[in-house]
């Protein structure tokens, strides 16, 4: 795969500081396909001065001329689609069809919201005898995860330039290509030298030192809970701004007078999207006692719609995990949920393939609250069934994890599975399959985060307020 040899700084690629190289693995078939540069705090230090610099020339700039150069990042990406898209099934490993309309497709449509929101945003009203200005919070230190490459640089990235904000990026080290990518694509754009910045790196070494760095003023981070909450004591030691979109189990839950086929079949494709590598994956489904091993049944052969393979291939639907670490973190929580009483009815721990990082899509049966495969995030093709007694029951079961991200409610109608879902402590919930929505805002209660993505609520976290007496 084609691979930058440096770093994306003050406009242009430059050699890195240090010698440090970071492989890039496919995790079909476990071979190494490119190298990024290991990127250290002089790195970052550059990059960030870089964005400091250029700060007072972009903040100035009107609105609606930023809006027009996010236009042209969305042109350019947009013409890099298929590049795009061959990059995060090398890298990621996610199947053709689900990189092209979910990776790719999403992520341009998401920079085309803030084309419109960029130009059309209040960013100053009048109250009483003030004029309330917006204003860009500064220069943004941006880290991504791994499981949505290109998404997630975009949910950070796009907000951030029609703020009027500067940034640096560190994307994750199993995933550097598609961020180099999108640093072409910012390159032709003609966004102005310094706005935009790409440092590759680990994250105890460039991303440490990007959220430390004292010319950062806000940190966005999405990622694990552990990595966040460090993230977080850092920023907060130095009192800047920081935004978290960390871990989720997100629970599925179906009350009685559903459509219970329609329910489940949603349901397992959810968890398996994206091999189960999404924050807010529905990994716990809610089904009532009566209804139970019905569901189980339905399951099961849902999970038989969904077959793993080469992720080149058509018709694959579920391919490898990232990483040999998440390979053996993965199967070690089937071998724990059968450990520990869990009713195996789907998968197992048992590799597919000799070659490549697969895990079969596995559901279990008669799980209980208390198992670690209900309350851990497992970021797996893995589903965790559990029975409730009445919707009290239901509701305690839900709410009954560290995390609060997404969620979902099926009922008999659209009022009764709104009213349950108003009482789950989440940030997001899906009402009888409701589509994602590109401008609704994103984010968790409790320790999947604090902060918000996506639409305006996405662009407000960017921002800050100054007032004006008159």
């Amino acid at each position: 795969m084609k691979a930058q040899d440096g770093m994306y700084i003050d406009g242009a690629w430059r050699p890195a500081v240090g010698t440090g190289r970071i492989d890039v693995v496919n995790p079909a078939d476990g071979q190494v396909i490119a190298h990024v540069p290991a990127g250290t705090e002089e790195d970052v230090d550059a990059a960030v001065r870089a964005a400091r610099a250029a700060l007072p020339g972009w903040s100035a700039t009107p609105p609606a001329e930023r809006a027009v150069l996010i236009g042209a990042l969305r042109d350019a990406l947009q013409a890099r689609k298929g590049e795009l898209t061959e990059t995060v099934t090398a890298e990621l490993g996610a199947p053709l069809s689900f990189a092209k309309a979910v990776h790719v497709g999403a992520s341009i449509a998401v920079v085309s919201t803030y084309v419109e929101l960029a130009a059309s945003y209040a960013f100053e009203e009048r109250i009483g005898n003030s004029t309330v200005l917006l204003e860009p919070v500064g220069v943004v230190g941006a880290i991504t995860p791994w499981n949505y490459p290109l998404y997630q640089v975009v949910a950070k990235v796009a907000p951030a330039l029609a703020a009027g904000c500067t940034l640096v990026l560190k994307p994750a080290e199993d995933t550097p290509l598609t961020a180099q990518l999108f640093a072409e694509a910012v390159h032709e754009a003609g966004i102005p030298a310094g706005v935009f910045n790409l440092v590759t790196g680990t994250g105890p070494v460039a991303g440490q030192a990007l959220a430390a760095h004292e010319e950062v003023d806000f940190v966005s981070f999405t990622g694990s809970t552990a990595v966040g909450k460090q993230v977080g004591a850092t920023a907060g030691a130095a009192v800047k701004r920081v935004a978290l979109e960390l871990g989720g189990k997100s629970a599925n839950v179906i009350l009685p007078g559903a459509d219970l086929p329609k329910a489940v079949a949603a349901g397992v494709g959810h968890v398996m999207n994206n091999t189960g590598q999404s924050c807010n994956a529905l990994t716990r489904m809610l089904v009532h006692r009566d209804q139970y091993e019905e569901a189980v049944s339905l399951a099961v052969a849902a999970v038989a719609d969904h077959p793993t393979g080469d992720p080149r291939t058509a018709g694959t639907r579920v391919g490898p995990v990232v990483n040999a670490k998440q390979h053996e973190r993965v199967r070690g929580f089937i071998a724990k949920g059968v450990e520990e009483g869990a009713r195996l009815v789907a998968g197992g721990p048992d590799a597919p393939y000799e070659q490549g990082y697969f895990v079969s899509p596995t559901v279990f049966a008669d799980v209980t609250p208390d198992m670690t495969i209900a309350q851990e995030e497992i970021f797996g093709p893995v589903l965790s069934i559990l029975a409730y007694e009445d919707e009290e029951d239901a509701l305690r079961i839900a709410n009954g994890t560290v995390y609060g991200l997404g969620g979902a409610v099926w009922a008999a109608d659209a009022e009764t599975a709104a009213a349950f879902a108003r009482r789950m402590d989440t940030g997001q919930v899906d009402i009888n399959g409701g589509r994602y929505n590109i401008l609704a805002p994103f984010g968790g209660h409790k320790q999947s985060g604090v902060g918000r993505e996506l639409g305006p609520h996405g662009l407000a976290e960017y921002l800050q307020t100054k007032s004006l007496q008159f």
